[in-house]
């Protein structure tokens, strides 16, 4: 087995700038309608889009159709499909039980929004609430997890009376100002520094940034500083930092500190919630959050997101302040349609769970060992991340990292940090590869739809294994 360490530490910066002129070039070929299209929306859109992670290099291709496993470009390639709407659609693209629902969907209510309160709401409320079985708990519809993770933090800080919050190192949670630190390793600053201009120094200051699943970092950290947080927020299966699983004594260390020193505590399950199994993975590790928020499958591919918990949180009773928390769903929140859309999700998955979950996970075991053992055939080191644990049964989300050193994935540092791990390998070279086979990842991997069936892994697998044999001719 060849360390990419070992191979790379004297390797050229011309062989990797050959490898990733001819994918371009290749990519332009394949492509030419997206990269018009794109040059036109540089004139007019920040950096030609609405968002950033969508718009990777050279250029982004533009969709035509989604369908299943599949997206289609302009120039009719059809790519099979790890991003599936930013991790939301589990079914795949435009399943047929939901695409049935719209069609029998009630004409009175018509396709706008009318900006009153709706039925339908109250169903998926019940659906949801039913799953998590917490008494004394309640729920509020918004619309991006930004919004909802913003508010989770706001109402703590209000109940509290503290502006301190701690996150993890790599958590993701939005384009939140009081949650935009510690997302991007930063060298030697690791993950502590801010991650945007134009944040409050002050707000800076009061947001800490600890180790995901180290139980003495955050033992120790709360002996120093308990008493000054509002709010402990954690991802129990991390999303960005690198799809790694929660510890059960992390996250029973997370319930027991912050009970110990008045924090509320934020389980953020915007991708995790009812991927893994009908509920919260909360269920499974069977610790219980002040607050959740959940976003991505409950609106069964729109704009929908969620806080809930405790309610005399989220109803601001016993405020420290005399003024609440302006708790706000938003103008688009609760969307008739949309919600409609996230029940017939929830109620699909929830009826067919015993065949739903184990499948996925069956799905996710099989891509992170047969694209391991990939790269392996190549005398590639190659680690897959987003398997489960002794709580978690299983998982459908994969990352491909590419190890410098043996060292475990415990946290998003193991994955983030280029001295650990190549990520521009993963990123960039990685990206533009499978793009030219056909395959459309994110982070080097994705999440795995029902839609993914037997020969679209196949065809995954076979895709890997061209980028594994174009690394070892050009980079080895």
């Amino acid at each position: 087995m060849i360390s990419f360490y070992n191979s790379v530490k004297n390797m050229k910066i011309d062989k990797s700038a050959k490898l990733i002129a001819r994918l371009e070039a290749r990519y332009r070929k394949k492509t030419p309608k997206s990269l018009r299209l794109f040059r036109e929306a540089q004139k007019v859109m920040v950096r030609g889009g609405s968002h950033s992670i969508r718009l990777f290099s050279p250029y982004p291709f533009f969709m035509a159709t989604a369908d299943g496993p599949y997206v289609r470009d302009l120039d009719g390639n059809a790519y099979l499909d790890y991003w599936q709407g930013h991790y939301a659609n589990v079914l795949g693209h435009n399943p047929k039980v939901l695409e049935k629902e719209f069609r029998r969907f009630d004409p009175e209510h018509g396709s706008l929004h009318t900006g009153f309160e709706g039925e339908s709401q109250v169903r998926l409320a019940e659906l949801i609430m039913s799953r998590l079985g917490y008494r004394d708990h309640k729920i509020r519809f918004t619309t991006s997890g930004a919004l909802a993770t913003m508010s989770a933090v706001m109402l703590s800080q209000a109940l509290t009376g503290r502006e301190g919050i701690l996150k993890i190192g790599g958590g993701w949670h939005g384009a939140s100002p009081y949650l935009l630190k510690g997302v991007n390793f930063r060298g030697s600053e690791g993950f502590g520094a801010a991650d945007s201009a134009g944040i409050p120094p002050a707000m800076l200051r009061a947001t800490h940034v600890t180790r995901f699943n180290d139980v003495d970092r955050l033992e120790r950290f709360f002996k120093k500083s308990g008493d000054k947080i509002a709010c402990f927020i954690v991802e129990p299966f991390l999303g960005v930092g690198g799809f790694i699983a929660a510890t059960r004594d992390f996250l029973q260390a997370a319930r027991r500190l912050t009970e110990k020193y008045g924090a509320v505590l934020i389980f953020d399950e915007i991708i995790t919630g009812f991927r893994f199994c009908p509920s919260g993975l909360q269920k499974l590790y069977g610790v219980e959050p002040d607050i959740s928020t959940f976003g991505k499958l409950i609106g069964g591919g729109h704009a929908v997101s969620a806080v809930e918990g405790k309610a005399a949180i989220l109803e601001g009773k016993g405020a420290k302040s005399k003024i609440k928390a302006k708790f706000e769903g938003g103008t688009f929140s609760s969307h008739p349609q949309y919600m409609r859309s996230g029940y017939v999700m929830l109620k699909y998955l929830f009826d067919h769970a015993g065949t739903v979950y184990p499948r996925l996970a069956a799905s996710g075991d099989a891509v992170r060992t047969r694209v391991e053992a990939a790269f392996r055939a190549e005398g590639i080191e190659a680690h897959c991340t987003g398997r489960g644990n002794d709580v978690v049964p299983g998982s459908s989300l994969f990352m491909v990292n590419f190890p410098r050193t043996e060292h475990a994935y415990a946290a998003a540092e193991d994955v983030w940090d280029p001295a650990l791990s190549d990520v521009r390998l993963k990123e960039d070279i990685l990206k533009i590869a499978l793009l030219t086979e056909d395959v459309n990842v994110v982070h080097g991997g994705g999440a795995i739809s029902l839609a993914h069936d037997a020969a679209a892994i196949d065809r995954t697998v076979d895709a890997y294994a061209a980028a594994a044999r174009l690394f070892k001719k050009y980079l080895f």
